[in-house]
């Protein structure tokens, strides 16, 4: 693609980045074969392709974002499929991260959607403030029908119906290996999985420490700021972040790791991206120690001696999720994993598609996200799964809350399978903590 950028503007690192993804697309449209977004609107305003255009003229005229430019651009789940299916290699993530950023600079939005942003910003990213939205959100619940916003009504039916009380195995410490250490690994806890399933972190934890790892929680780490970054507020996106980086960099500077284990996709393809996210920052040296040992748990797993099981009877159902598969091109070691452990695994039709959770996608684009999770859950179903398994706690909500077919995260039945509790979630005993 011909771009038309000048040398002032090109000096800002942010354009120039832009300009070399725009000068990468060569128009062929493959992008919208994959894209969920197109496949449900049909609106090539909502293809990948119509966002590079849309987004080349903003950012080249530097011009103010008009509603609709910005209404196409927010419709965008940022699955990341595009870049799976692009021949060319245009990095579509950096773009758009980009141009939410200008859009968030340069367009000053509704009250509604201000307020709404606002909110989930202060609210998700914190586990306590969280936790408390969620009980006051299962409160209001049964009176989700009363809400004239469609985006208040998903708020509201978003909370699950057993809200998990506090890990304890979630605070700042060290679990010693239960054999000969291996690895010594940091596990981010994350923020919002602290509130919605504490299940999570408890199994990776026990798992990690029967195939000999050291797991270190480490003071200071936190939200991994995919959550503002994915709505252009760079700066706070970037506070959190920056966290994180010191936290980390602290033990690897003292005792050493081998990894920074992330048992949530989203977090793991932002972590993964702080190499870039600092580039032209202070600590953009430590931001890309953090990224080269940054994996998720199904890499380090695929590292350690995980046991061949026996049959377990079980059909699992395993749901990539974008972030994994798209996002760090993570594709076959969790079903690896799963089988070696003694699971039948299948998998549902068109994979490659999006449930529609995206963040907080299904809270702002309620509409969409519905469409998008009613197609997964079609295709799951359609399996005959006894249980359905993801690696990653937001499209385990949202495939969730619209099938009875249980839903649990990839680690809790390898924990299972190795010697740990029955998951909760197929009818084991709630875990004393």
């Amino acid at each position: 693609m011909q771009t038309n950028f000048t040398e002032k503007q090109l000096q800002d690192p942010g354009v120039q980045r832009a300009n070399e993804i725009l000068r990468a697309c060569v128009h062929c449209g493959f992008c919208t074969a994959t894209c969920p977004t197109y496949q449900v609107l049909g609106d090539e305003l909502d293809s990948p392709r119509g966002r590079i255009y849309q987004i080349k003229d903003m950012l080249e005229n530097e011009r103010v974002p008009d509603a609709k430019t910005v209404k196409h651009v927010d419709r965008c789940l940022s699955c990341l499929a595009c870049m799976t299916t692009c021949p060319s290699g245009v990095h579509y993530m950096h773009l758009v991260d980009h141009a939410r950023d200008y859009i968030e600079k340069n367009y000053k939005r509704p009250f509604s959607d201000r307020a709404l942003r606002w909110i989930l910003a202060r609210i998700l990213p914190y586990p306590g403030r969280f936790r408390l939205a969620l009980l006051g959100a299962k409160i209001g619940r049964p009176f989700a029908f009363l809400m004239p916003d469609a985006r208040l009504k998903a708020m509201l039916e978003m909370a699950p119906k057993h809200i998990p009380p506090v890990s304890r195995n979630d605070d700042p410490q060290t679990f010693q290996a239960e054999q000969p250490r291996r690895k010594r690994v940091a596990l981010m806890t994350g923020c919002a999985q602290r509130a919605l399933n504490t299940d999570i972190n408890d199994a990776t934890i026990r798992l990690l420490k029967r195939l000999g790892c050291d797991v270190v929680i480490p003071k200071g780490q936190g939200c991994c700021g995919a959550l503002t970054h994915h709505m252009g507020k760079t700066d706070e996106s970037h506070a959190t972040a920056a966290k994180n980086i010191r936290s980390w960099v602290a033990e690897m500077d003292g005792e050493g790791l081998d990894a920074i284990v992330i048992n949530t996709s989203g977090c793991g393809t932002t972590v993964k991206d702080y190499g870039h996210m600092f580039r032209n920052d202070a600590l953009a040296g430590d931001a890309k120690r953090v990224s080269e040992i940054a994996m998720d748990v199904s890499e380090v797993l695929m590292q350690l001696d995980l046991p061949e099981g026996a049959d377990k009877g079980l059909t699992v159902a395993y749901h990539a999720a974008c972030s994994l598969q798209h996002g760090q091109k993570i594709k076959t070691h969790p079903k690896d994993l799963l089988k070696k452990a003694g699971f039948t695994v299948v998998e549902p039709a068109d994979s490659h598609l999006c449930c529609g959770s995206a963040g907080t996608y299904n809270l702002m684009q309620p509409e969409i996200s519905k469409q998008l999770k009613d197609r997964k859950v079609r295709t799951l179903e359609a399996k005959n799964p006894d249980v359905i398994a993801a690696g990653n706690i937001g499209c385990m909500m949202q495939i969730g809350s619209g099938t009875g077919v249980p839903v649990v995260h990839t680690v809790e039945l390898l924990d299972w399978a190795t010697g740990g509790p029955k998951p909760p979630a197929l009818g084991g005993a709630p875990i004393l903590r």
